[in-house]
């Protein structure tokens, strides 16, 4: 399950690598196996000064935090009314996401495994290029981020060298964008730390950390695994036709079940399922359940939590996941339905 956009949405607005240009043509400096395809274990390239070069292509490995920042937490430690407003937005399937808008991603563009980040290092700034022609620039001159910014769509950023790790502070977020695509809202005195470690030629490591006082009572933290896309280039996209699609699109999904279902029920769901996407490949998906709750984790990423729309019918960040029994009533598979089509997962145990 890769493109997790709103089954509502009448227009898939998930850019592909299959589209990229420059199909071909090999990226410059990445090292070569016998075949001649790029060694991504190779060691960590590095800068005239010593410092990891953090150049190429980049897209996070996995949805799990694009599609809840907060999976690995619960409630308690957001305000009521921030809680709530995700909720809504989770049942609206994200109508009024940055990304149906058509408008910069703001925070959520981090942790999204849908917009690749084109990363060009200089040892005074380092710039970040996505698709959509949004970017942010990285200053890494000494500069102090400031107290009172004026509000924008990308933020503010400052860096520095902690050994071989990139730290990146940014502020000045306005209120407009989410923090992922189920909706979790932020202040304007939201505060983002990033720390991007590059493990070799492939392979970076992203540990990103919240704080927003006036709504969470608590900074957390993510780790996301990012992935270098060797021997491609971005193709540039404009959403436009998708955000003229959105006078058609239905204002909200069905109804999130208030009552939770009983633990029984969720029991026969829990399992190991073999899930084949849109694209045909299949992905291990495991069902559990935890103090009441029904969870699903894809290909070992990380659980995320299933909110019911009835007894056999969840939502998964803009997916309609429904577990289909048979005449005994036992569970043999599971439907996934997106805008772009359905998928299957088969029970394997």
């Amino acid at each position: 399950m890769r493109c997790l956009l709103a089954i509502v949405l009448l227009v898939c607005a998930c850019p592909t690598l299959a589209a990229a240009q420059w199909v071909n043509h090999p990226t410059p400096g990445v090292p070569r196996n016998a075949d001649g395809k790029p060694n991504l274990t190779a060691p960590t390239p590095r800068t005239p000064d010593g410092k990891p070069d953090l150049s190429g292509l980049w897209v996070p490995a996995i949805d799990r935090y694009y599609n809840n920042i907060r999976a690995d937490l619960d409630s308690k430690d957001v305000q009521p009314w921030a809680h709530a407003l995700m909720e809504k937005r989770v049942r609206e399937f994200g109508k009024d996401s940055m990304e149906t808008l058509c408008l910069p991603m703001g925070p959520a563009v981090v942790t999204s495994p849908f917009r690749e980040a084109k990363f060009i290092q200089t040892p005074t700034l380092i710039a970040v290029l996505y698709e959509d022609f949004s970017h942010r620039r990285i200053f890494m001159d000494g500069r102090q981020l400031e107290k009172s910014p004026n509000p924008s769509w990308m933020g503010y950023s400052v860096g520095r060298w902690d050994g071989d790790t990139l730290v990146v502070e940014s502020n000045g977020f306005n209120e407009r964008t989410w923090l992922d695509f189920d909706g979790h809202p932020h202040s304007e005195n939201l505060r983002m730390t990033e720390r991007y470690r590059r493990r070799d030629i492939g392979h970076m490591e992203l540990q990103l950390t919240l704080d927003d006082p006036g709504i969470y009572a608590k900074p957390w933290t993510v780790t996301v695994p990012l992935e270098l896309k060797a021997d491609v280039e971005m193709l540039e996209y404009v959403c436009q036709e998708n955000e003229r699609s959105r006078q058609r699109m239905d204002a909200k999904g069905p109804e999130l079940q208030a009552n939770p279902v009983r633990a029984d029920t969720l029991a026969r769901y829990a399992g190991v399922y073999d899930h084949t996407g849109l694209g045909g490949q299949t992905e291990r998906v495991e069902v559990t359940v935890s103090n009441g709750e029904l969870f699903m984790d894809l290909n070992g990423a990380g659980r995320q939590k299933l909110r019911p729309f009835s007894e056999k019918s969840f939502s998964l960040s803009g997916w309609w996941i429904e577990f289909v029994t048979d005449g005994q009533g036992t569970v043999t598979h599971f439907v996934g339905h997106a805008a772009e089509g359905e998928t299957k997962g088969v029970r394997r145990r």
